[in-house]
């Protein structure tokens, strides 16, 4: 076993906004609401904080989500400011890049907030984010090979998968139904009604092998978290959910002969830097909150992440160890697929509300070691946290 650390940082405060699909605010007021609402909750006063880290959609021009924020939420005299820009990964980077001022002494409370507003008018979940996602290495060579959404990218990494481990779409579909379970049980979840696997299979293909239920829920909304130092998280009104270890994994342009891309990622790379700082191994690990855009990442991200062996994940969420009263609780609020899609705010949001015991009827006993990860393109940007209760790793 490794030598177990003390926590780096704490996240003290936590703001959600209504989730919704209709279109009420613009993101950026969202994010406003949001981040009014962690500092409150955090039990803090604007002029206490000196960072702010914003996480726009990859999918927003910067004016939607401008520096400026910082006058429009009443924040001055910060110490650290910035847009960061890592895709799916950037939640989770925000948290790491506040955690990384705060142990060097650059900031002592930062507020990292996501917010998007995707659905607008009449455009459909589909139309929003119908974009081509790069993965040829040419400029414009997906969409003259028919690649328009991210659904194209996902479902040929769903296709090599099922291939080469001689899988079945069953596999896509007990993960979907995994994050139904949990669903059902959490108020803020978006798709809470039952599902079982042939309703599952009645669900029509958007582009094999992926269902309509394989993709994520998108919906408009802002979440915000306050994260400060150990010392200072002592004093916070709500329970501090401790962050042990933080790890990155970019591999890079891998669609070449020899490689892998679609089940190669660098989450095996993220899991592994966030493990050692935090002192732990992946078989110590005791829920999961993983970006799932699409069900087949969930797959991918538990052999990755070392907690399931190479073709083994769906065999492991189709017994049910990922659902309710499994032995690794992984998407607990019902994730992106039935709870709500904010990319990488998300698994946060969820991992906080679990950490703090506020969870309700889902709420997971045993939360030690919590991994909480991000990604971005086609699984091709990684950032993952190890979270827990304890200020120190137990």
């Amino acid at each position: 076993m490794m030598e177990r650390k003390a926590a780096l940082s704490a996240i003290t405060g936590l703001g959600m906004t209504e989730f919704t699909r209709d279109y009420h605010k613009p993101s950026w007021q969202l994010a406003v609401d949001a981040i009014g609402l962690a500092i409150k909750d955090a039990g803090l006063e604007h002029s206490d904080v000196d960072g702010l880290l914003l996480n726009k959609s990859p999918l927003a021009e910067l004016a939607d989500f401008p520096m400026e924020m910082q006058d429009y939420a009443g924040l001055s005299n910060l110490s650290l400011l910035n847009v960061v820009e890592a895709e799916g990964s950037s939640m989770v980077q925000t948290i790491q890049q506040a955690t990384m001022a705060i142990q060097t002494g650059m900031a002592t409370k930062v507020v990292c907030v996501f917010a998007d507003t995707p659905l607008q008018g009449d455009k459909s979940a589909g139309e929003a984010f119908a974009v081509a996602m790069p993965m040829m290495g040419h400029l414009g060579i997906e969409i003259a090979n028919g690649f328009y959404t991210p659904i194209a990218a996902y479902a040929m990494a769903a296709q090599r998968y099922l291939a080469v481990h001689d899988r079945t779409t069953d596999d896509l579909g007990a993960v979907a139904i995994s994050n139904r379970r949990w669903a059902e049980l959490n108020d803020l979840a978006k798709l809470r009604k039952p599902l079982t696997i042939e309703q599952y299979c009645e669900a029509p293909f958007l582009i094999e092998p992926l269902r309509m239920l394989d993709c994520a829920y998108p919906v408009n909304g802002g979440i915000a978290v306050v994260v400060t130092g150990v010392e200072q998280a002592k004093e916070s009104p709500q329970p501090p959910a401790y962050i042990y270890g933080m790890g990155q994994g970019h591999a890079g342009n891998i669609n070449r002969r020899g490689h892998q891309p679609e089940i190669e990622t660098g989450a095996k790379q993220a899991g592994e830097i966030a493990y050692k700082m935090a002192g732990i191994n992946a078989s110590d690990i005791d829920a999961c909150q993983f970006y799932d855009a699409f069900s087949i990442s969930t797959l991918i991200n538990l052999e990755l992440y070392g907690l399931c062996g190479a073709g083994q994940a769906g065999e492991f969420v189709r017994s049910g160890e990922t659902s309710p009263g499994g032995k690794l609780p992984v998407n607990t609020g019902g994730g992106h697929l039935s709870g709500y899609y904010l990319q990488g705010a998300t698994p946060v949001s969820e991992a906080v509300i679990q950490l703090r015991h506020q969870a309700g009827a889902r709420q997971v006993s045993k939360l030690d070691h919590m991994l909480v990860t991000g990604y971005g393109g086609r699984m091709q940007f990684h950032a993952a946290l190890i979270m827990g209760q304890q200020e120190r790793v137990q």
